[in-house]
């Protein structure tokens, strides 16, 4: 997919930001605008410095530098829209804010303007409907930093044309994404799903005294993640089991139901667990370090992007 008309990018925290380096890695001109210029003033900086650091392992097939000038600060949401051929919108998870970034896009988007939300749970229904875009708006839900985790899903509105969705596949799969088709609308769609139904049990096994945060990070990290790191659940127990993934569900599916019935009733995360929690994890990482500890994880997963791209090749 070729696009000649550059991309916006509407709210530069680090999803949005993570967004506009994705796109202006695979050569597209972006508008980055954020209603607070202080995030729009950051943005740019923090964007060439991933530029780099991307570049030192071997992931940019341009300079830092070339990538980082087809950033452009746009100073109004207009600007930034103005002739553009795609909108990423990536303003707070908040519905109010998404709908009246919507009812603002609606008054100045040319006819054949197509909208993509970052969104990471509230369906395109409950902030894009009954405007004259709402044929035209989707959501395109990354991991953050998306220029790092290439998944995104796609999830329209029942308002939602089938060529808006098409549009935003090819746009996604032409900048080095993997698009995952979220055929109907539900809460948290597919990815913030099974991460939910994972950090409930993580939650609740460090509740009723089973294990420590740092024993069940190490049994993601050192034991389901190696797995998961190539390959989804599915086929994680098609090969689990001799005859498949149906002698795996006769062999195993009475004791996941049996878990999946052990938690049936447990409530939301109280203040007294949030508290225990929050002791446990300070004790592996303090309030102060959690910066360094974010570069240090993007760090591992440009080394992991790294040695993807090599495996591919081979």
């Amino acid at each position: 997919m070729h696009l000649e008309k550059p991309v916006a990018v509407v709210g530069a925290g680090l999803v949005g930001a993570g967004w506009a380096i994705a796109f202006a890695r695979a050569g597209l001109t972006v508008r980055v605008y954020d209603a607070n210029p202080g995030t729009s003033e950051q943005a740019l900086p923090w964007a060439a410095q991933q530029l780099a650091a991307l570049h030192t392992h071997g992931l940019l097939s341009e300079s830092p530098q070339v990538v980082a000038s087809r950033l452009v600060l746009a100073g109004s949401l207009s600007e930034a829209v103005d002739g553009a051929a795609y909108v990423q919108e990536s303003v707070l998870e908040r519905l109010d804010v998404k709908r009246k970034l919507m009812e603002d896009l609606d008054a100045i988007a040319s006819p054949a303007l197509i909208i993509g939300s970052s969104s990471s749970g509230i369906p395109a229904s409950a902030f894009a409907t009954n405007l004259r875009i709402s044929p035209r708006v989707l959501i395109a839900h990354p991991v953050n930093p998306p220029y790092l985790v290439p998944v995104v899903e796609l999830v329209p509105s029942p308002q939602t044309s089938g060529q808006a969705v098409e549009f935003v596949d090819r746009l996604m799969v032409a900048i080095g994404q993997s698009v995952v088709h979220v055929r109907k609308e539900i809460e948290g769609f597919v990815l913030n799903r099974l991460q939910a139904a994972l950090l409930r049990e993580a939650w609740a096994l460090h509740r009723d005294g089973v294990a420590s945060c740092e024993d069940i990070d190490k049994t993601v990290r050192d034991g389901l993640g190696w797995r998961w790191s190539f390959m989804g659940p599915f086929e994680t127990i098609d090969l689990n089991a001799p005859g498949g993934v149906a002698d795996y569900a006769n062999r195993l599916g009475s004791l996941y139901y049996s878990i999946a019935k052990s938690r049936v009733n447990d409530g939301p995360w109280d203040a007294e667990l949030i508290a225990r929690i929050e002791v446990d994890r300070r004790q592996h990482l303090s309030t102060d370090d959690l910066a360094a500890r974010r570069n240090w994880r993007d760090e591992r997963l440009m080394e992991f992007a790294s040695g993807k791209l090599t495996a591919v090749k081979e």
